[in-house]
């Protein structure tokens, strides 16, 4: 009996637990905590599971194409496939593929690199930033330092390059143009970026230069749409420049997508005519001149016409009359061009071949400007 009475002495007849704390407060009491302490078990277990998923998610990859403009032959010997570098614990690039062309005297470089950085979203945070279009990148190595601009995100770990067929246009010296020929390889860096496939070398006023059409292959480089080569965006009308053994090339795109000039080549017989023009020029012309150059023949004189050149004078009584110079000559010549018959007229050394037109032969001891009267069609 004694010990049922101590027993119930824990709670007194007012149903407190120990005299102090009503039981129902005290059983209240108990089912908070025990909430409470199951929450925090529960969330510290789903934040600790949850952590070891987000690190797996946040890995992510993506590839660039990093233009790193023209670099000087010291930096450009040292690029390679392979080489990385990491700006932050969490971020790398890794250089996976390379790409060289000639800009002026210099070496432009092109590289497809690897990002790995933390991934947020549908893109990375590449040393804090994604990989947008524009931004500026350091390549930081153990043998050399420098930049790049992103010019295109996404794709494969190569670069996406294509040969593309361009006529250029290009004023050279008679010395540089002879040492021109089909097939010569255009390098850098040892790499062969260009392929000459055929030379045509026309006469100019000047006997000493030479207006010269190249068809050129060239490795380019893809930015989205866009072909590049060097600093030049492909396109007809843009400049060029190609390095040779000789020297460089500085020329204009004048077609795209093929190595030919425009038509089809043809030969027409043409009458030329020199007006009001010295004794010595008229008598330096003869049928059988040519214009030649590297065993091509660019025009043939079949016949030539001479005859005293025409002045007009006004006489003592006021009237207008037509006589003859008494020194000056009128020649009219014939001569086999060597023309392209395209859709819209024929050419003549990438010209227009019409009446009026004022054409220039280089016929070795003497060069002519001559006006076309006939056969231009």
């Amino acid at each position: 009996m004694e010990s049922m009475e101590e027993s119930s002495g824990i709670i007194d007849d007012e149903g407190n637990l120990f005299g102090v704390i009503n039981i129902i407060d005290a059983l209240v009491v108990v089912f908070v905590l025990a909430v409470l302490i199951a929450g925090i078990s529960l969330v510290l277990t789903d934040n600790s599971d949850s952590g070891s998923t987000s690190s797996a998610e946040t890995a992510g990859t993506t590839n660039v194409t990093l233009d790193l403009g023209p670099q000087p032959d010291y930096i450009i010997s040292q690029i390679s496939v392979g080489d990385s570098y990491s700006p932050s614990g969490n971020s790398e690039l890794t250089v996976t593929d390379v790409y060289f062309a000639p800009q002026g005297e210099s070496t432009r470089a092109v590289v497809q690199a690897e990002l790995s950085a933390p991934q947020s979203g549908e893109t990375i945070q590449y040393n804090g930033s994604p990989p947008r279009y524009g931004r500026q990148l350091e390549i930081l190595t153990e043998t050399y330092s420098t930049a790049g601009t992103i010019r295109d995100v996404g794709g494969s770990s190569e670069l996406t390059t294509t040969e593309t067929e361009v006529v250029v246009r290009a004023n050279l010296s008679e010395t540089d143009a002879r040492r021109l020929s089909a097939g010569q390889p255009i390098r850098v860096q040892g790499r062969e970026v260009a392929t000459i496939e055929s030379v045509t070398v026309y006469g100019t006023r000047n006997p000493d230069k030479k207006t010269v059409f190249l068809g050129v292959t060239l490795q380019s480089v893809a930015y989205g749409e866009q072909q590049a080569f060097g600093e030049t965006t492909i396109r007809q009308g843009a400049s060029l420049s190609l390095p040779t053994d000789t020297g460089l090339i500085k020329g204009r795109l004048t077609r795209v997508g093929t190595t030919t000039q425009r038509g089809q080549s043809a030969t027409r017989d043409v009458r030329l005519q020199l007006s009001n023009v010295s004794p010595l020029l008229a008598d330096s012309v003869s049928p059988g001149m040519t214009e030649s150059f590297g065993g091509e023949t660019v025009a043939r004189v079949s016949t030539v016409q001479r005859e005293n050149a025409t002045v007009v004078t006004r006489g003592q009584d006021g009237e207008i009359y037509e006589r003859a110079h008494p020194i000056n000559r009128d020649v009219t010549l014939t001569a086999n061009l060597s023309v392209r018959e395209t859709d819209t007229g024929v050419t003549f050394k990438g010209q227009t071949l019409q009446q009026g037109r004022v054409v220039t032969l280089d016929l070795g001891t003497v060069t002519i400007r001559a006006t076309v009267i006939s056969g231009y069609r």
